[in-house]
């Protein structure tokens, strides 16, 4: 991870290198504000009655807003309507990631015994309708669902038009992406007193970092984030979507944060926390306001 970045392999036993980035200066202010916020959309009275609805609408605009920062900035209803999502990069990017939401929710019980297995999982189901397009600047079906090895590259959105990715920082070497995950891994089995945003922060930082797979890394960084989110208990039932929140924040706001994370700083790890939560509050408003709609039967 970056410098400061918890590392699971170098911590003394029983320390807790997740709550240090905590206690950082902004941090807390940020996991009491998106707790706030969450803990309201569950007070909603449509919660009580057609939270199934919620959480499924919540899964449609997660999937929207984490393809439009791959680069498939499609609407709303396009993504609602289609169900051919061929050879393109962008109608790509969209399938891949509504498979993303839909399979997040199945890992759970696997995430905490073994992330590693759940991250090859996610990319084996991102990348599973691009395998036909390996030809045309794909990535290879043996190179599916693990992390990619010495000399593989990365095309991190597949198809013969594939758009300049969103994460240029330099790509680490397979061998230091094996030791980062192993070190990640144990930092999520190992469990943290550290609030559900940081960890989730930490995963989908570090995963950006390392882009381990050979294509759809954000995309997977994205649902990563998701499965803590959900796990921890912060938002049970997925209602809370922070992809529509980066999505809205925009990519250029979402790569400044993430520079945070690459820099190691405490500054720089604080940012991209708050960030992340900013992001969260925002896919709270989103959910709100469906909630609100249904309730005034307009969805």
């Amino acid at each position: 991870m970056s410098t400061t970045a918890p590392n699971a392999s170098s911590a003394p036993r029983g320390h807790d290198p997740l709550a240090t980035l905590g206690s950082l200066p902004g941090v807390p202010d940020a996991v009491d504000s998106v707790r706030k916020a969450v803990d309201a959309v569950y007070g909603h009275r449509v919660m009580r009655r057609r939270s199934n609805e919620v959480t499924s609408e919540a899964a449609l605009r997660a999937a929207r807003g984490s393809a439009a920062l791959s680069g498939a900035d499609w609407a709303l209803e396009e993504v609602r309507r289609r169900s051919d999502f061929g050879t393109a990069a962008d109608a790509l990017t969209v399938g891949a990631a509504l498979r993303l939401t839909a399979e997040a929710g199945q890992l759970l019980s696997i995430w905490r015994q073994s992330p590693v297995r759940v991250l090859a999982r996610l990319h084996l189901v991102a990348a599973g309708g691009a395998r036909a397009g390996a030809g045309d600047g794909g990535v290879a079906g043996e190179a599916v669902g693990r992390p990619r090895q010495a000399g593989e590259p990365v095309v991190e959105t597949p198809g013969p038009d594939s758009p300049k990715p969103l994460i240029e920082a330099p790509l680490p070497a397979a061998e230091e992406v094996a030791g980062r995950l192993d070190g990640l891994s144990e930092l999520v089995i190992a469990g943290s007193s550290a609030p559900a945003l940081v960890t989730a922060a930490v995963v989908h930082g570090e995963l950006l970092a390392l882009r381990p797979f050979g294509s759809y890394n954000g995309l997977v960084a994205r649902a990563a984030e998701r499965i803590v989110l959900i796990g921890s208990g912060l938002d049970p039932k997925s209602i809370c979507p922070s992809e529509v929140g980066h999505a809205e924040l925009g990519r250029a706001a979402y790569v400044a944060a993430f520079d945070g994370y690459l820099s190691g700083t405490p500054d720089g790890m604080a940012a991209w926390i708050a960030h992340c939560g900013r992001a969260v509050e925002l896919g709270v408003r989103e959910s709100t306001a469906v909630c609100e709609a249904l309730q005034r039967g307009a969805a």
